[in-house]
């Protein structure tokens, strides 16, 4: 009778663990981490959402502790999702979304776009195992649907406002081998309590390799905050943007854009075009004087070369410094009176410097090899170059004179 009463109540088991793990596209749910609570997964088939309950400290710094719906996948995809949390009073910090893991260990490289119990979605990732992790954080808020791709080694978080467009919002480039878990994701932020968010209209495909001819051009313009290397994006457009600058305020961005330079605020918000002249084909080289009421640009000229103008910061004519191209501005000196660049004479390219008004250059470097990107300290003694005289380019400092030319091992 005991062996009957074994076989019926195994029996059973098996029967409810068939049930419990209906988990639609995905095929298995799994607590990462330190755990003090299980996490718990249900689908309804009917509606296709997701309710998924997870406990957990964290998502963040070198490990992590969550629930994890997922399955095993190779090559690109596209996991997409709406999140609703349940309750309203938890945790800012909690998050729920849409993760791929190198694996279920809690120190293992990822990706995961996120939304936060504040509103905040973001894109975080740890590129090495064990590693801190780091984030970028998006202008939008929640409600809103969420997605991210891979594409290779490229990942893009893309945002939509409920039944809107998905609007790329975050990019990252980190190296997976195959297979990856990908999933939905939920953290409590605290490993006491439980938290529970419902995922819906979810997609998880594959969509191929997309053509060229039908990839579109985007950039985003990002702050990176020095200390934790977390990344902001204030501004997002639909073409080549490039070589942003900070004002010395602190206050405005300026960049790049086909030629001409823009200003926006590091808040985000509307470009401001900065008007110069005959200066319209500019490169990758400008920046403010110490003051703010100047730019330095260089701007390509249809015989010459790259050559180096200087315009009001709020836009204006353009005055020419360098007569002699190509010329490459780099580096203001900080009292205001000295630029210095990079130039090409008689086929070698040397650093050089020149009075704000012009006139005669003066020539600091005579090795052979590429030297570039002069800057000065701030105290104005040294100009910091980088050059390949030793075969590798390398970094390199010398008096502002160009004496006491050395390696520097900062």
């Amino acid at each position: 009778m005991k062996t009957i009463v074994f076989i019926i109540w195994a029996i059973s088991l098996v029967l409810l663990n068939c049930t419990h793990t209906d988990f639609g596209g995905f095929e298995n749910n799994t607590d990462i981490g330190k755990i003090y609570l299980q996490g718990l997964v249900q689908f309804d088939s009917e509606t296709k959402q997701y309710r998924i309950t997870g406990s957990g400290e964290n998502i963040w710094g070198t490990e992590d502790a969550f629930h994890f719906l997922w399955r095993e996948f190779s090559g690109d995809l596209k996991l997409s999702s709406n999140i609703a949390w349940l309750g309203t009073d938890a945790h800012e910090h909690r998050k729920a979304g849409l993760r791929i893991r190198q694996s279920l260990a809690p120190d293992a490289v990822y990706v995961n776009a996120v939304v936060h119990g504040n509103g905040l979605i973001s894109l975080q990732y740890r590129d090495r195992k064990g590693c801190t992790t780091h984030e970028f954080q998006t202008p939008v808020k929640t409600p809103a649907s969420i997605r991210l791709e891979r594409d290779g080694d490229l990942f893009t978080l893309s945002v939509a406002k409920i039944n809107g467009v998905f609007q790329p919002a975050g990019v990252m480039t980190i190296t997976f081998t195959n297979p990856v878990y990908a999933g939905l994701t939920v953290c409590a932020h605290d490993s006491t309590t439980q938290e529970t968010a419902i995922f819906s209209q979810i997609r998880l495909e594959n969509p191929g390799v997309i053509p060229d001819s039908l990839r579109v051009l985007e950039s985003t313009l990002e702050i990176v905050e020095v200390a934790t290397g977390e990344r902001q994006i204030i501004h997002r457009v639909k073409e080549h943007i490039e070589a942003p600058n900070w004002a010395p305020n602190g206050k405005t961005l300026v960049y790049n854009s086909r030629g001409i330079l823009y200003s926006i605020p590091v808040t985000g918000g509307t470009p401001n075009l900065i008007h110069s002249g005959i200066a319209d084909q500019c490169n990758n080289d400008h920046g403010f004087s110490p003051d703010g009421k100047w730019i330095a640009l260089s701007h390509n000229t249809s015989d010459k070369g790259s050559l180096i103008y200087i315009i009001p910061s709020t836009g204006g004519d353009p005055r020419l410094i360098t007569k002699q191209g190509p010329s490459y501005w780099h580096g203001w000196s900080p009292n205001g009176k000295t630029l210095a660049y990079c130039a090409q004479r008689n086929g070698e390219y040397d650093i050089y410097t020149i009075h704000v008004k012009g006139g005669q250059e003066k020539r600091l470097t005579t090795t052979a090899g590429l030297d570039d990107g002069p800057d000065y300290s701030p105290d104005g003694k040294y100009i910091y170059i980088n050059s390949e005289r030793t075969g590798l380019m390398k970094i390199w400092r010398m008096r502002a004179n160009g004496e006491q030319q050395e390696q520097s091992h900062v």
